[in-house]
């Protein structure tokens, strides 16, 4: 299918929080207006600054709420070029015929990435030894020092990142066991746990790899740190959250726990170089990184293209592939107009939305249909340009959520 290049009163773009410039690229190739900003915004800044705005793309920082999405009646689509999308009021998104978009899997190496090397790093302690060495102090001792080879890994959360952990940790000599809510294969020797209890009791590195869904909130505090063994590592590189950092700094203190890396915060600062805070700072053995487990050149470059083709392919095609609140549908190969009917997910509207068309003598070359949640999303091809009466009997439907003629060939 060929990309038609749109006119220059077409596609506007909105992308925040400095994703990558292949992103730009990809919108600036189909003739698309693209407006970059540094950081992120908050509620009244984004509305703001994405009125006419047909794409929004974003990363971790930016809430895009429903009072933004009932402010931004042009917005068709959201990229959120991370894997999370708790920053997004999805169903909100949804209900207004908004499409989401995220990058489940292309960062999911340089996360995995970071925290081996941060087990490496804690076991080793490599953070107390270089500190040390800077302040001009030779202490050279195995003393607390160990390898990685034999100990056990608890992983929670084993989907994407945790199934590639697994694997990666069991080649450096870890012993891997899991638990998730949702039945999983394991990779490799593996095993799964029924419970976090009993994941937390015989485990000598717990790491969390859980999504980011409102239940999760307040997920790991003092009652999970006491059921883990003494002398162990925690990690987590997930959500900020599902944490409780005072609770951790307690066990940390009292040497229960012998280390801790953490990535992600419950507040964390907007913009690069803004000042942070956080009860677990000034701690020996504790690593501490500004979330960056995704944050390597080439999971940002992957994340910028992956989004950005998956956000074009929408907005001039209608392609749905991977959308996290869509029907997903792969549209085909058509020359001609493509009408694309949102519509809420109630028996009838394919009739209706039929009988327009027979109505109006237009002629069906192709038609494709899904529904998902609340949600139905049906593309026809026409072939020849409708009349405006056709577009307009369309979003007269009483399910009508939005209705999109596109140009093809």
């Amino acid at each position: 299918m060929s990309i038609k290049t749109l006119p220059a009163t077409g596609l506007r773009v909105l992308l925040l929080e400095n994703i990558h410039p292949d992103a730009v690229a990809a919108f600036e190739a189909v003739g698309a207006e693209v407006v970059s900003v540094a950081g992120a915004l908050d509620e009244d800044e984004l509305i703001a600054q994405a009125q006419g705005v047909h794409v929004l793309g974003i990363r971790s920082k930016t809430n895009v709420t429903e009072r933004v999405l009932a402010e931004l009646p042009d917005l068709l689509a959201i990229g959120a070029f991370c894997i999370g999308t708790n920053q997004i009021e999805v169903a909100a998104a949804q209900s207004r015929g908004v499409a989401v978009f995220n990058a489940p899997f292309s960062n999911t190496r340089s996360v995995v990435e970071l925290a081996l090397a941060e087990i490496i790093a804690m076991t080793r302690r490599l953070t107390e030894k270089d500190r040390g060495m800077h302040e001009g102090i030779w202490d050279k001792s195995a003393t607390g020092l160990h390898e990685v080879r034999g100990r056990k890994l608890g992983i929670v959360g084993y989907g994407n990142i945790g199934t590639q952990l697994s694997v990666l940790a069991e080649n450096l000599g870890m012993q891997v066991v899991f638990y998730d809510t949702a039945d999983r294969l394991p990779l490799g020797t593996a095993k799964p746990v029924t419970s976090l209890e009993a994941l937390l009791a015989q485990s000598d590195v717990v790491t969390l790899h859980v999504d980011g869904r409102r239940g999760n909130a307040d997920f790991f505090g003092d009652e999970q740190f006491a059921l883990m063994k003494p002398g162990s590592l925690f990690l987590n590189l997930s959500r900020g959250f599902v944490v409780d950092q005072e609770a951790l700094r307690r066990r940390l203190e009292s040497g229960h726990l012998a280390g801790a890396a953490i990535d992600v915060f419950p507040e964390e600062p907007k913009a690069r170089g803004d000042k942070f805070v956080s009860p677990l700072q000034g701690m020996p053995n504790v690593i501490l990184t500004p979330h960056i487990g995704g944050s390597t050149e080439e999971a940002q470059q992957d994340i910028g293209r992956f989004v950005a083709g998956k956000l074009r392919d929408y907005t001039l095609f209608g392609t749905t592939s991977l959308s996290i609140n869509f029907p997903q549908l792969a549209t085909p190969e058509a020359e001609g107009t493509r009408l694309v009917h949102i519509h809420r997910n109630t028996p009838g509207v394919l009739a209706a939305i039929n009988s327009v068309l027979a109505e109006e003598k237009v002629n069906i070359d192709g038609q494709t249909l899904g529904t998902r949640g609340e949600v139905g999303y049906v593309i026809t091809d026409i072939g020849a340009t409708p009349n405006a009466s056709v577009i307009e009997a369309l979003r007269s439907l009483p399910d009508t959520i939005r209705v999109r003629e596109l140009k093809l060939g």
